[in-house]
């Protein structure tokens, strides 16, 4: 499946391929997202406000399912429920077909509640308490992805407490550097993620699954990092896999039915970034997987992909408020607005670099460089350094585009800042699916 032309691109709207497919211009020329007027929002809503397009994120689940199912037709598709997750969202993405990636009881707690089928959640995480595995356990996961050699007694006990035998995969350290941020580099061996295969640790860790009573070997697991924008470390990885699949079976005569690259994939943030099309992913993994098993004589496994921000993350629309303007002669003009780090983390964390674009004049020429800034009271609380708009006045709404992962589920409440309200949008109807923060939610959990 290809990706079809946007409406923002039709409208020849900037950075028609950050924004939602549904991008347009509304009668009275401000930006709009399913069909629903972003200022219109704003006004009923205030603002900071987030506003995810379903129909980019219907969009994005059809072609990762049409993408790998056309090169591999034994292909699950698993939402990386970090990337963004509450249960109205996440029945959204059930019905869509998608399974879901959890890492931590919440996530676990919160798909349960939304009444998803917990057979197709696989539960990872590189120090799973005793409780979140007995959870996972009683909730009926479909498999538990074992990240460590200690925990296959974890999960062994969990399952034997419970009269269950649980599926489980191990997470495998390839030794391979997905070429990102090294802070979300997670591939290489100088990572607190997986079981090295050069060490001897994951064979260890295989044969001590297939000892255990309650546990029930299907597979590998194997994530490089995230986003990764180049083809060739998910080659490099599958490689490695496949030589380790073919090795468990020729020495050890141990079968590998399941094998999960991750997820990773790319989304463009700046309006220069093209990242590789479902298509192109899909071909490098299941092509590479395709060509090593045949190559090595295995049969092909069952393969799980775990995408989350190339879902939800262009589907996601920021909106601000402009508010304080500081020049700084022959330095830089600091243009500040009602967010910032406290709903996005990123800039500050991880050096993340985005577009903007005024909201009731998104067409407007650029006319002086500058830095929007948050509200909160740190220096690097700036969440665009040196971008060039339009003369951004007080009061004005100000959009960031591709806002849609990540940046809500590492918010924070710094400063005692309420968490923003976040909207769905579909077909010209928005409806609100988390409230804003108030400050009694943020003395609720206060004792005495």
């Amino acid at each position: 499946m290809t990706q079809t032309t946007s409406t923002a691109a039709a409208a020849g709207l900037p950075l028609a391929h950050l924004l939602p497919v549904t991008a347009a211009l509304s009668p009275t020329g401000n930006l709009e997202v399913g069909g629903c007027d972003l200022a219109a929002l704003a006004a009923e809503h205030g603002t900071p406000l987030y506003v995810y397009d379903l129909e980019t994120v219907r969009q994005q689940c059809a072609m990762a399912l049409g993408a790998f199912r056309a090169e591999h037709a034994d292909t699950a598709v698993l939402y990386a429920s970090k990337a963004f997750l509450n249960r109205p969202f996440a029945r959204f993405i059930a019905d869509q077909g998608l399974g879901f990636d959890a890492v931590s009881g919440g996530e676990i707690a919160v798909l349960r509640a939304a009444g998803v089928d917990m057979g197709t959640v696989y539960f990872h995480g590189n120090n799973k308490s005793p409780d979140e595995l007995s959870l996972a356990v009683e909730a009926g996961v479909g498999r538990i992805v074992i990240d460590n050699l200690g925990e296959v007694a974890l999960v062994e006990a969990a399952a034997a407490a419970q009269g269950r035998t649980q599926g489980v995969l191990i997470r495998v350290s390839p030794g391979v550097d997905g070429h990102t941020h090294e802070k979300t580099t997670t591939g290489i061996l100088d990572s607190k993620f997986g079981l090295p295969i050069v060490t001897g640790a994951a064979e260890a860790c295989v044969q001590s699954i297939v000892a255990a009573p309650h546990l029930d070997f299907r597979g590998l697991h194997m994530h490089l990092g995230s986003p990764i924008f180049e083809l060739e470390p998910y080659v490099a990885g599958v490689e490695v896999m496949a030589a380790f699949i073919a090795d468990l079976r020729d020495r050890l005569g141990i079968e590998v039915p399941e094998f999960s690259p991750g997820g990773g994939f790319a989304i463009a943030y700046l309006g220069e970034q093209q990242p590789p099309a479902w298509q192109a992913y899909a071909q490098a993994i299941c092509g590479t997987l395709k060509r090593e098993a045949d190559t090595r004589g295995f049969p092909l496994p069952h393969v799980t992909i775990e995408p989350g921000r190339s879902i939800v993350g262009r589907a996601g629309v920021a909106v601000y408020t402009v508010g304080a303007r500081k020049e700084v002669p022959g330095i830089r003009t600091f243009v500040s607005v009602d967010g910032g780090m406290a709903d996005n983390i990123r800039p500050a964390m991880y050096g993340s670099r985005y577009e903007a674009l005024p909201v009731t004049r998104p067409l407007a020429p650029a006319e002086e460089t500058v830095s929007i800034a948050g509200k909160y009271c740190e220096s690097g609380d700036i969440l665009i350094k040196d971008i060039a708009l339009p003369h951004l006045q007080a009061g004005e709404l100000l959009a960031i585009p591709a806002a849609g992962a990540y940046q809500l589920m590492m918010s924070s409440n710094y400063n005692l800042a309420t968490k923003p309200a976040v909207l769905a949008v579909d077909g010209g109807q928005a409806r609100l699916i988390r409230r804003r923060e108030t400050a009694d939610d943020l003395m609720a959990l206060d004792v005495g």
